[in-house]
């Protein structure tokens, strides 16, 4: 299927990294290649792009967008953005380069792909088979854990990541409903929320099953663990002067880039680009609501 995705805050992650003609640019969470274009168009000539990304289909995609971009080298990979030292190192040996990246972004958010596609399973509104991973190729699905986990271990999960106090009467529903229909496809775990939450008690500004499938997505997915360790081992193979910037799109991920932030700062080899995390402008918001939740966050490398 055919869908549009939007790069979020594209001027103010442009702004923030130090972009020009030879640098080399990691982009960890290639997606469609969407930043990528517009970073790749200003260090040519002579600049280097590398790109991970951990859906195969996507990565294709972005690598065939790339591939026609003059006066840059570029080099993608099938991997998550916590392989990204190991794979720029490898990238840089193969073109004789120095294995340190002037500018680095993290986009943690989904693609609209993903939100758009019912075989990813990930969006309450499509009914898809419950699957979530953004690399298939790995892991099970989200229906795989929900079907055998316990009360407690799927109470746990959509009350840390997902922020619901109905956590424990959902997880209750979840399983006692498997007893005689194992959860499937997304309408089965949209069900079991709304069992769970009575209506005179949802909040009426988002979907009840919205915290649920975000924090199932995150635990298929460990899209949180070790993220905090990951991101001091990606600050590290910044040149100096060089920026990482991340973009995350809710709380816990939130958490974890700033305290990751913060100890780098205390280190005293970084710096934070800006006092606060910048946040998307509202003509941003109105054209691309994905951007509302947005924060944006960058780090210097000072010495």
């Amino acid at each position: 299927m055919s869908v549009e995705h939007v790069p979020v805050m594209m001027k103010e992650v442009l702004d923030a990294l130090p972009l020009e003609p030879g640098a080399t640019v990691v982009d960890g969470t290639l997606g469609l290649a969407g930043h990528a274009t517009e970073m790749a168009k200003r260090i040519s000539p002579g600049g280097l792009i590398v790109g991970l990304d951990w859906d195969k289909d996507m990565l294709e995609k972005a690598s065939e967008k790339l591939a026609v971009l003059q006066g840059v080298a570029v080099r993608t990979y099938h991997a998550d953005f916590r392989e990204l030292p190991e794979r720029l190192a490898f990238a840089c040996q193969e073109l004789g380069r120095g294995a340190a990246a002037n500018a680095i972004l993290l986009d943690l958010g989904l693609s609209n792909v993903h939100i758009e596609d019912p075989s990813y399973g990930i969006s309450f509104l499509r009914e898809g088979p419950l699957d979530m991973r953004m690399d298939r190729s790995v892991g099970e699905p989200a229906s795989a854990w929900l079907n055998r986990a316990s009360v407690k271990e799927i109470e746990d999960v959509i009350f840390v990541y997902g922020d619901e106090r109905w956590a424990r009467k959902i997880a209750q529903v979840i399983v006692e409903r498997r007893k005689t229909r194992p959860l499937t496809m997304t309408n089965d775990l949209v069900e079991c929320v709304n069992a769970a939450i009575p209506a005179a008690k949802r909040d009426r500004r988002i979907h009840p099953a919205t915290r649920t499938f975000q924090a199932v997505r995150i635990h298929t997915n460990k899209e949180l663990t070790d993220l905090e360790e990951a991101l001091k081992r990606i600050a590290d193979v910044l040149k100096n002067g060089g920026v990482l910037c991340v973009l995350s799109y809710h709380s816990g991920e939130d958490r974890a880039v700033k305290h990751a932030f913060r100890e780098l700062r205390e280190s005293g080899f970084f710096e934070e680009v800006f006092k606060k995390p910048l946040t998307a402008g509202p003509d941003e918001v109105n054209s691309n609501p994905k951007a509302r939740s947005a924060k944006l966050r960058a780090l210097r490398r000072a010495s």
